[in-house]
């Protein structure tokens, strides 16, 4: 198969030269535009923009026609570097020391978007290409993920993409490339518990009315609820207690209210709307009950036509059989769950939002051709 002139590595270096921290993205998105579109894909840039959040960008880009079509989500945003002190080269700087790039964005998720990239050139420069390639980049996935892939993939509906499977290319492997595919999540749901009370002076508290003690029995008793034993394809679900707090910042009063938030993730035992009677029950009449704007359900890809091939493709280059897990956090991955099957894979995450991430070219190749290989298997087949 004919390979593009430049390698993931350059890529890489590129993009972790844009400092793209969200929602800025100083030329990352530009950089891809360029290289796409220098290689034949259609490519469209959008804004999206919501109130109390920030303007967001994004790109679609595609390539091909007809079946099978396949979309890789990822993302050109990332976190903060913190402390630029504190790290070795610059964490913009892109730097490769001892066969290791070093940069924010390496492992989260400018390195497998740069794989990806490369993989796919390389994919349309085949004279045997058919289907159908497509790139779907968020610069919101670091932040309140509102004006990214949710709109994005909303976009792409309306204008007429149908997508066959999304393979999103976050870093799921746990500590050798391959070890572990990602086939579904958790859902996650967040929530506020507020409880009124009357402020006062503590020496007069029977002219007051403390809300904390009201707070607690709550939280005790949703402490010790036992959502579930999960099962087979999802580990238990569990609710943590976030943050306790009150606006009262003086030792001799009583505040006028107290909260909490907290976060569930649960399986397929529950939908959101299920859980949210349930709390609500344990909450009761003795507080208000407040469901966060952006909660998302759990789901799960059974589908084989998409599963086996990247399987297959890791276990070629790495010699390992994935493991294909539901464990971990959250991802744009969710917002797939109802238009098409989607699966994650990406490369090792061990330095990912830390000082000094980074990423090994070796590992960059070898997962850069696991990309390939599924390309050319995938794109070979038949949707049903």
């Amino acid at each position: 198969m004919p390979r593009s002139h430049a390698t993931a590595a350059d890529h890489l270096r590129a993009l972790i030269r844009c400092a793209s921290v969200t929602p800025a993205d100083h030329g990352a998105q530009d950089y891809l535009d360029r290289v796409l579109s220098d290689a034949g894909f259609m490519v469209t840039r959008l804004t999206f923009r919501d109130a109390g959040t920030p303007d967001v960008p994004n790109l679609f880009a595609t390539i091909g026609s007809g079946a099978p079509h396949l979309v890789f989500a990822g993302h050109t945003d990332v976190v903060p570097a913190g402390d630029a002190q504190r790290w070795s080269p610059p964490p913009f700087s892109g730097e490769t020391v001892d066969g290791v790039i070093f940069g924010r964005g390496a492992q989260d998720m400018k390195g497998g978007l740069a794989a990806f990239l490369t993989a796919a050139l390389d994919a349309v420069a085949d004279p045997g290409f058919r289907g159908t390639i497509s790139l779907l980049i968020t610069g919101d996935e670091e932040g309140p993920a509102i004006n990214g892939t949710v709109k994005l993939l909303q976009w792409a509906q309306d204008n007429g993409h149908r997508f066959d499977a999304a393979l999103v290319g976050e870093p799921t492997s746990r500590t050798r490339l391959g070890d572990t595919i990602k086939s579904g999540r958790r859902g996650s749901l967040s929530g506020t518990i507020i409880v009124a009370g009357k402020q006062g002076h503590v020496a007069y508290p029977h002219l007051a009315d403390n809300p904390i003690p009201r707070l607690i029995a709550i939280l005790a008793r949703l402490n010790a609820l036992k959502l579930d034993d999960g099962n087979a394809s999802f580990q238990p679900s569990n609710l943590e207690v976030t943050a306790i707090e009150t606006d009262n910042r003086a030792f001799n009063v009583i505040p006028a209210e107290a909260r909490a938030r907290f976060n569930v993730r649960f399986n397929d035992a529950w939908t959101i709307d299920t859980l949210t009677r349930q709390i609500e029950a344990v909450v009761g009449a003795d507080g208000t009950l407040v469901i966060e704007r952006g909660a998302s359900d759990w789901f799960l890809t059974r589908a084989d036509a998409l599963l086996a091939p990247l399987s297959e493709a890791i276990h070629a280059v790495t010699g390992i059989v994935p493991e294909a897990t539901t464990g971990g956090g959250t991802s744009d991955a969710r917002f797939f769950k109802d238009v098409c099957p989607v699966v994650e894979f990406g490369p090792v995450g061990d330095t990912m939002h830390q000082i000094d991430e980074r990423i090994a070219i070796s590992e960059l190749e070898a997962l850069t051709e696991i990309y390939r290989r599924f390309l050319r298997a995938y794109l070979a087949t038949t949707p049903s």
